[in-house]
């Protein structure tokens, strides 16, 4: 298990603007997109490769191939994660993807939430084989309840061979409870936010990610 934190320049630049909330709707979605990318290189750059050669138009070169592009799936949970899979796309296009339709049971109390009730409307899942590589997109890693819940699908329907939770901002808590789970599951991310309030959002945060994507 690890965590990565993408502390980019040009990956905290796009993460300003969707923090920032005169930012629209559009241009929201656009940056979703836009770290997508970023992250799934992330991703992608993590991957076992082989040495190959090539023949190039005046010789030949050395060079890697990346062996396992084939066998990702990307599962999307919706609405939110929409723009981000999008994103991820760019650097997977062949990944099989799965959905998941979650809801977290939002209420207020005395102190920040250590876990939600997640109810889970629809999921659909494809078949997961030992050789796979499964990338779990939420936009917000907030108390981890949501993620955990996807996971609990995703391992009833087999082992992958490596499990990464890609998001945009997580908050400490999150990152904790995840990773003293009893998953194996890398954490990417652009930034990791000191604090949950009273309903579970994370503070600085965003706000509502699907909210502010789509209305």
């Amino acid at each position: 298990m690890s965590l990565k934190v993408l502390n980019r320049p040009f990956a905290r630049h796009i993460l300003t603007k969707l923090r920032a909330k005169d930012t629209d709707q559009v241009n929201f979605r656009k940056n979703l997109v836009r770290l997508g990318r970023l992250l799934g290189y992330e991703v992608a750059d993590t991957l076992s490769y082989v040495e190959t050669e090539v023949e190039t138009p005046v010789g030949r070169s050395k060079g890697i191939v990346i062996d396992s592009l084939d066998r990702v799936v990307i599962i999307s949970v919706l609405r939110a994660a929409t723009p981000l899979v999008e994103g991820l796309l760019k650097a997977f296009p062949s990944a099989k993807q799965g959905v998941v339709v979650a809801r977290r049971r939002e209420k207020e109390s005395n102190s920040p939430p250590e876990k939600m009730d997640v109810d889970i409307y629809y999921s659909k899942i494809p078949k997961i084989n030992p050789e796979d590589i499964v990338i779990v997109a939420d936009p917000m890693l907030a108390t981890a309840s949501t993620m955990l819940k996807v996971l609990d699908l995703i391992y009833s329907q087999g082992s992958a061979k490596t499990v990464y939770a890609v998001c945009v901002i997580a908050s400490r808590f999150g990152v904790e409870r995840l990773l003293s789970s009893n998953y194996h599951v890398n954490i990417f991310t652009v930034e990791i936010d000191a604090e949950l309030n009273n309903k579970g959002y994370i503070v600085p945060g965003l706000g509502d990610a699907g909210d502010r994507a789509f209305g």
